[in-house]
């Protein structure tokens, strides 16, 4: 039986202390804190807390099974799970209106509010738009039939993720190491096992450099992978601290085919040189002397 819990505020997979917007298709951007009623009064403070609670792990329950997302050929993720139809209606008593967008929303940047960024959308791409993985936040617009394993390929993309379990902190080690998951993601084998590119026949280094990203020191890595079929492509990773929180490592990956038809190689250039922190303007702080990040 497949189905999709209806769009309304559940608990964020990635942060389940805090609430995540489910559009009904995909998760979005938007957070907020859980909503617990207050007691009118001490005899039922208790029960109602008590009340609170199991509402919140009724509606976990319902969305675990929506983390694993599929990526169509047009109609978006789709969402595969075994939870009765009845136990997702009540669910719904969890929902509200939508979150509208920020009026002072950039259309041409995209935010990564975890990781206290904003990237540029240069010409030719565009904001992730029915993607399963939700740390992708750039995308070119359309599709294309990978060459080799059934499925839709793109030319380029980009995605952010905070750089975990690991003690080791400098950006040009875990850059190194991110590069290559990532090209093994992109090019080789993908996250459910399909070889889009009937994998990688072997890579060459064409760029690495300590870089200025938002005003923090960081480092890029950046490959050029040759692949059993299709034109192979280009494989980035830059690695630097957030400027909020604790100041966690951030990774940006970017993707991009060696073909014609995808967009110049020089945008991976433009969209880091572009980075920001939130609120920012990405001038001076830690690393603005390095130099540019072109």
């Amino acid at each position: 039986m497949s189905m999709t819990p209806p769009p309304g505020w559940y608990p964020d997979p990635k942060a389940p202390s805090t609430e995540r917007w489910w559009d009904g298709a995909a998760w979005t951007p938007h957070r907020r804190q859980p909503h617990v009623p207050v007691a009118a009064g001490p005899s039922r403070g208790g029960r109602i807390v008590a009340l609170a609670a199991a509402g919140l792990v009724l509606v976990a329950a319902v969305v675990t099974g929506v983390v694993l997302l599929v990526n169509g050929d047009s109609g978006g993720p789709e969402a595969r799970t075994g939870v009765p139809s009845e136990l997702a209606q009540s669910s719904s008593a969890a929902s509200s209106s939508a979150p509208a967008p920020s009026p002072t929303e950039d259309a041409r940047r995209v935010t990564d509010p975890l990781n206290g960024i904003t990237l540029p959308v240069v010409d030719g791409w565009q904001k992730a738009e029915t993607v399963a993985d939700e740390y992708t936040l750039i995308t070119t617009p359309r599709t294309y039939d990978c060459p080799y394993d059934d499925g839709l390929c793109r030319r380029g993309t980009v995605s952010t993720h905070t750089v975990t379990n690991t003690d080791e902190t400098d950006p040009e080690v875990l850059a190194k190491k991110d590069v290559s998951d990532a090209a093994d993601l992109a090019y080789d084998k993908n996250a459910i096992g399909e070889r889009p590119f009937g994998g990688i026949t072997g890579h060459k280094v064409v760029a690495a450099r300590q870089l200025a990203v938002a005003g923090r020191a960081g480092y890029l890595v950046r490959w050029k992978v040759t692949t059993a079929e299709g034109p192979g492509g280009y494989v980035q990773s830059v690695v630097f601290p957030s400027s909020v929180g604790s100041e966690a490592l951030v990774a940006v990956r970017c993707t991009l085919d060696a073909s014609d038809a995808a967009p110049p190689l020089s945008d991976l250039d433009k969209i880091v040189k572009g980075i920001r922190p939130v609120g920012g303007s990405g001038g001076g702080g830690v690393g603005s002397s390095i130099g540019p990040s072109t």
